[in-house]
């Protein structure tokens, strides 16, 4: 059954979630995903954390104009409502 869905939420799995990728940097919701040196591959394996955990998925037109953390985190909230 997917996490309640609230801006905290999705924040702490999404900041979990590029810890456990390995991601370089300071994770802030300001944090771009390039200052983190996430690539492509990455960000697939958030997505499916996203998707594991919230029951929102996100495909390759939904990310594609996503540019830092709090993007994908208000993207997530936005499509889980």
């Amino acid at each position: 059954m997917p996490t309640q869905v609230s801006n905290d939420a999705v924040e702490k799995t999404i900041f979990d979630g590029l810890k456990e990728i390995g991601t370089e940097g300071e994770i802030t919701r300001d944090a771009t995903f390039e200052d983190l040196d996430v690539d492509s591959l990455d960000l697939v394996e958030l997505a499916q954390i996203v998707e594991e955990e919230f029951g929102v998925e996100l495909d390759g037109d939904a990310v594609k104009d996503v540019k830092t953390v709090g993007d994908v985190i208000d993207l997530v909230v936005s499509r889980a409502g």
